[in-house]
């Protein structure tokens, strides 16, 4: 069976426009989540968090962290009294997998949250505390 240049030409535009809807159809269906429902009000506390983030980087015992077997170790400065706050775990491929916790240092200087609370993923860990009325930041990645 032979085909004609028209016949072919045809084929390869059918082809063509078959592709361009799977892929439109493949779009419509891809989960984006945003970094956060209300972008423009974190948006403009942005210079508050630049100035704890110095302080945080200016203290002679920084604030550390250390993720284990059963959870992630949080180690406070041991100078600061009064540590209080909000930790975010906050995970840009599934904005399901977020969540929040409030600061709550044991004896030792420590708070430990265990993986029971935090599902399997990459997660940028986001840490809002103050002590002795003074704000201070801290932020890194965390694979679990």
């Amino acid at each position: 069976m032979k085909l004609s240049w028209g016949t072919g030409i045809w084929a390869f535009y059918g082809l063509f426009v078959l592709m361009i809807l799977a892929m439109v159809g493949m779009s419509i269906v891809q989960k984006i989540d945003l970094v956060t429902d209300n972008y423009y009000e974190e948006e403009v506390k942005f210079q508050g968090k630049i100035d704890k983030i110095n302080r945080a980087k200016a203290l002679a015992t920084p604030l550390t962290w250390e993720v284990l077997e059963n959870g992630v170790r949080i180690h406070y400065p041991t100078n600061m009294k009064g540590v209080s706050g909000k930790i975010n775990f906050y995970c840009p491929a599934d904005n399901r997998k977020d969540f929040s916790t409030p600061i709550q240092v044991g004896a030792d200087g420590t708070q430990f949250i265990s993986n029971q609370k935090i599902k399997a993923g990459r997660y940028q860990l986001q840490i809002d505390w103050q002590a002795n009325g003074v704000g201070y930041w801290n932020e890194g990645i965390l694979n679990i």
